[in-house]
């Protein structure tokens, strides 16, 4: 019963917000620390985030602060957590099977697949970088740089 309620609670609260701190990314720790600013908060709520394991949740279902225009779906989260080395070797690379295929996942416009692979390309450090060891994560990264170039924040 208890679970229930958090979960209620988590799902009312992460409907409220559209936006994340970007330094934290998405979730429960973001929805709780909204608005404060400094480390401290900051620090908590990466470790909120991090300990209960929400933004793929956030991300698949577009709450806890991990709203968008819902481009990053289910198919998408499974697919990138599926093909995780490919997908990160294509992506080191701007080309490949599993980058054309999260793109389709993605709904990336033929018009656009060149410049998504570049600018997957560019921002590989930034994409897979230390802190992002999960799926949800890498592909929390790639819509906040996704949602920083012009051609392509229109998917986000």
């Amino acid at each position: 019963m208890l679970k229930k309620i958090a979960l209620a609670a988590i799902l009312a609260t992460g409907s409220v917000s559209a936006f994340a701190d970007s330094d934290v990314g998405c979730g429960l720790g973001s929805q709780v620390w909204e608005g404060q600013s400094g480390k401290i908060p900051k620090i908590l709520a990466a470790t909120t985030n991090g300990l209960f394991a929400n933004q793929l949740f956030g991300i698949t279902f577009g709450t806890l602060g991990c709203s968008g225009t819902g481009a990053v779906t289910a198919q998408a989260v499974t697919f990138t957590n599926e093909n995780a080395e490919s997908l990160a070797r294509d992506m080191a690379v701007g080309e490949g099977e599993s980058l054309n295929v999260l793109a389709e996942l993605l709904n990336i416009k033929a018009e656009d697949k060149a410049r998504f692979f570049a600018v997957s390309k560019q921002n590989f450090s930034k994409i897979y970088s230390a802190e992002n060891a999960s799926s949800a994560e890498v592909l929390a990264s790639l819509q906040t740089v996704m949602s920083q170039d012009e051609a392509l924040k229109a998917y986000v």
